[in-house]
Formats: C-alpha cells, sequence, structure tokens
C-alpha cells in the first residue's frame, strides 16, 4: 500500500515568529488527520531549526525546500545536505518549478542534488511538471517523461524507494486555473507508467503527490483518483485548518 503524504510548500512566506505558530497550529490539529496520512511541512531555511524543536517528537515531518549540489565550501549563499541533517531535516524538495523556471535549475543539476540528498539519508520530494505552453502543445506527457528519465533513471531501486515523486501542471499554479481530476489522474498515470519502465513492480509502491492548486474544496476528488496518492500544498499550506482539511480529504 502506498504512502499518503500531504506536504506544505510555504515558499519564501512567514518570518520566524510566525513560521513557527504556523507549525505549533499544524501540530495541534494533526490528530484530526487519518493515521495513514503522513503530514509534512517544508518552511524556509531560517525557520528549520526552531520549527524542528516544535515538531520533535510528532508526527509531523520536516522538510527543507532545496538544497546545494555541493557538500561544502565557498558557495556563498548554499545550505548543504548534511546542514539540513543537522536541523532534523528528514526530507528536501527538489526541482520545483519556481527553482527551475527563476533560478535555471536544469536536470543535470538535480541528479546532483538528488544523490547527495539520498547519500545523507534525505527523502527527496522531486518536482516533475510542464508549463501552460507545453500543455497546450499536447508535450505534457512528453515533458514529464523526460524530467522523470533524466533524473530519476539515475538512480538504483533501493534508492528510488526513497523518493517522492510531486507532479506539478506549472499552468495551474497560482494562475486560478485548476487541472480537472481526470487530467491530474491521466498524466499521474503516465508517471507511474513510466517509473515502472525502469523499476518495475517498485513502481507501485511509489507516492506520486499532487501540486496544482490543491485546496479543502477539491482535495477529495483528486485524492479519489487510483494513482494520486497526496498533494504538495502552497498557499492553503499556509493556514493551518486549509492545510488539515486537506489532509483529512482521503
Amino acid at each position: 500500500m502506498r504512502k499518503h503524504i500531504v506536504a506544505g510548500n510555504w515558499k519564501m512566506n512567514t518570518t520566524v515568529p510566525e513560521g513557527v505558530e504556523l507549525a505549533k497550529a499544524v501540530v495541534a490539529k494533526a490528530a484530526e488527520v487519518p493515521s495513514d496520512v503522513k503530514l509534512i511541512i517544508a518552511p524556509p531555511f531560517t525557520h528549520l531549526a526552531p520549527v524542528a524543536e516544535v515538531v520533535k517528537g510528532t508526527a509531523v515531518g520536516l522538510s527543507a525546500q532545496n538544497c546545494a549540489d555541493k557538500t561544502k565550501g565557498a558557495y556563498t549563499g548554499e545550505v548543504s545536505v548534511d546542514m539540513l541533517k543537522s536541523v532534523s531535516c528528514e526530507y528536501t524538495i527538489l526541482g520545483h518549478s519556481e527553482r527551475r523556471q527563476y533560478y535555471g535549475e536544469t536536470d543535470a543539476k538535480l541528479v546532483e542534488k538528488i544523490h547527495l540528498a539520498l547519500a545523507a539519508g534525505l527523502s527527496p520530494i522531486f518536482c516533475i511538471g510542464e508549463n501552460l505552453d507545453e500543455r497546450e502543445a499536447g508535450k505534457h506527457f512528453d515533458v514529464v517523461t523526460e524530467q522523470i528519465k533524466n533524473v530519476l533513471y539515475t538512480l538504483t531501486p533501493e534508492e528510488m524507494a526513497n523518493v517522492i515523486v510531486a507532479y506539478e501542471p506549472v499552468w495551474a499554479i497560482g494562475t486560478g486555473k485548476t487541472a480537472t481530476a481526470e487530467q491530474a489522474q491521466e498524466i499521474h498515470a503516465c508517471c507511474r507508467k513510466v517509473l515502472a519502465e525502469k523499476f518495475g513492480a517498485l513502481a507501485e509502491e511509489i507516492t506520486i503527490l499532487y501540486g496544482g492548486s490543491c485546496k479543502p474544496s477539491n482535495a477529495k476528488e483528486l485524492f479519489a483518483q487510483p494513482d494520486i496518492d497526496g498533494g504538495l500544498i502552497g498557499g492553503a499550506a499556509l493556514k493551518a485548518e486549509d492545510f488539515i482539511g486537506i489532509a483529512t480529504s482521503f
């Protein structure tokens, strides 16, 4: 049985005190979530140490939003996987569409990052997805297939077993557009098929999250789809009530 996961990506939002209060609110409401649903929160780097204290000993997991592609050295502004482990991170988001679009992250760079993360004992939440032009040109299946093959095909089955995949329809993030449950299921099924071509039966055990404008109002329909195992939540993760509302939609 695949893990159900609801992960909250806070992006560049909240001050440290606000983030600590948000984490406390999530922890306080976590008991409302079914026991087979894993909650993960991904605050900004500055928040990780104090938020780690809030979630310590609870069922709420802690993720970073990114990591460096180097282990240490003269890389001003970067944060290494060992630094993340030292503040009790269990996960890191990699390849988010905003990192790809605004900061030029390539598949080659993500290969370096995902191997470092796995070697450090972090579970990557690896993001894939197409933009509006690619969707309208009918290239969405090709785009996610290439992203999976370029990065995830470099892993061993043992490594892949520790990776969470998140499909982001980039055209539906912050645009007011939303993929229908059928559109989301169709591409999640494609992702699982591509994973099966490399990893065989393991593909049925890999958690694939939906990451495009998931809200309490549409989560139940999305999560009812056979290949959608949860969500990577953006804006709705900034309100504990909405975040928990999504997690209770299973």
